[in-house]
């Protein structure tokens, strides 16, 4: 059978087919190259006319780039610093206050007092986390005409406190936190030079535990309160630790104690260029004295006159039962009286640079 009336069907429609095919062919798609495409987009141009009047000043000619006077930049381009989320603080104080007589008819002896004082912070913010370090340093010595030299101010303080919170609008945290105190050379109780009544780590203080924080969105005040908290006395001289000083049993170095802590650290400017800071730490033993607490509080304020000049007032106020003070001791080397505790309390006021970095 031939093909064309085994499909009866194609041989009708195939006239058909081949009028739409030739209507379908457009002569100018022959002179559009393969890779152009065709819109239905309608272009209209106005008529280009030629400036009658051209304006003083005005060059009709195509733009040049030229380099010609070109100068290097007069500063490096700053390199590119990827986001952090760590604040860095370094902070360096001195405090001198100097009192010079000469031919003086109301008296006085010269004397000269250096404060010094450093602060390093380490901080770390990112969403859940927060992490807070500060090691802080301090150091003062008095000259003073027809005596020897004298320290004033002597302390080592360390602290971190790790903060974890489970949502970014809350500012409540879990917290872990670690303090460590203690000195850097011997003190005395003046004029004696012999006995020393403290030295590098005795006493030292550690305070580890974990409870809650309330930090404030920009960190300026935070309160932490811990209900379980082991506090270490070290004393690790050996004539201190026969004392039983600082609440250790006579021999021994180290005491232990689990109480509950309340620590609060706020920062808050007062007036223009006048800071306050303060600082309190607030504990009590679960087992020998519960209710009997340890106070440690400090208040500082400084007064900024410039950049690098500054005004420093501060107090600190401690009481801590298992200081003693007026012990008396036999010829023989007998306690008649251990002593009692009492509230211990400095005052500071000076002048002096500061320097952060």
């Amino acid at each position: 059978m031939r093909p064309y009336l085994k499909y009866p069907l194609l041989l009708l429609i195939a006239p058909f087919y081949g009028l739409f095919f030739c209507a379908a062919q457009d002569p100018v798609l022959d002179s559009i190259p393969a890779d152009s495409s065709i819109t239905d987009t309608i272009v209209i141009r106005w008529e280009q006319k030629k400036i009658k009047n051209i304006r003083r000043g005005i060059r009709l000619q195509s733009p040049r780039v030229s380099f010609v006077g070109t100068k290097p930049l007069s500063e490096k381009p700053k390199k590119f610093i990827p986001t952090s989320f760590w604040t860095k603080e370094n902070e360096f104080g001195l405090n001198i206050n100097e009192v010079a007589f000469v031919n003086w008819n109301a008296g006085g002896d010269n004397s000269i007092t250096a404060l010094g004082n450093m602060r390093f912070s380490r901080k770390y913010k990112f969403r859940y986390i927060n992490w807070d370090s500060e090691l802080r340093l301090r150091y003062g010595l008095n000259a003073q005409e027809g005596r020897k030299l004298r320290k004033t101010d002597d302390f080592i303080r360390l602290a971190s406190t790790f903060a974890y919170r489970r949502d970014t609008l809350s500012n409540w945290y879990y917290s872990v936190k670690g303090n460590f105190n203690t000195q850097f050379t011997n003190g005395f109780k003046y004029p004696d030079r012999e006995s020393p009544i403290s030295r590098f780590l005795a006493p030292g203080y550690l305070f580890l535990g974990a409870g809650t924080s309330y930090i404030s969105e920009g960190g300026k005040f935070n309160l932490y309160t811990s209900p379980f908290t082991l506090k270490a006395t070290f004393v690790l001289d050996e004539a201190l630790s026969q004392q039983g000083a600082f609440g250790v049993d006579e021999g021994e170095h180290v005491f232990m104690e689990v109480g509950f802590l309340v620590t609060n650290t706020w920062e808050y400017e007062v007036l223009k260029n006048v800071t306050m800071s303060h600082r309190l730490n607030l504990y009590t033993d679960y087992i020998r004295s519960f209710g009997n607490v340890d106070i440690d509080w400090e208040l500082d304020f400084v007064l900024q006159v410039n950049k690098n000049v500054n005004a420093n007032i501060g107090i600190q106020i401690i009481y801590d039962d298992d200081i003693l003070f007026d012990e008396e001791v036999d010829a023989d080397g007998t306690v008649l009286n251990a002593g009692e505790p009492r509230i211990q309390f400095k005052q500071l006021l000076g002048i002096g640079f500061g320097y952060i970095f």
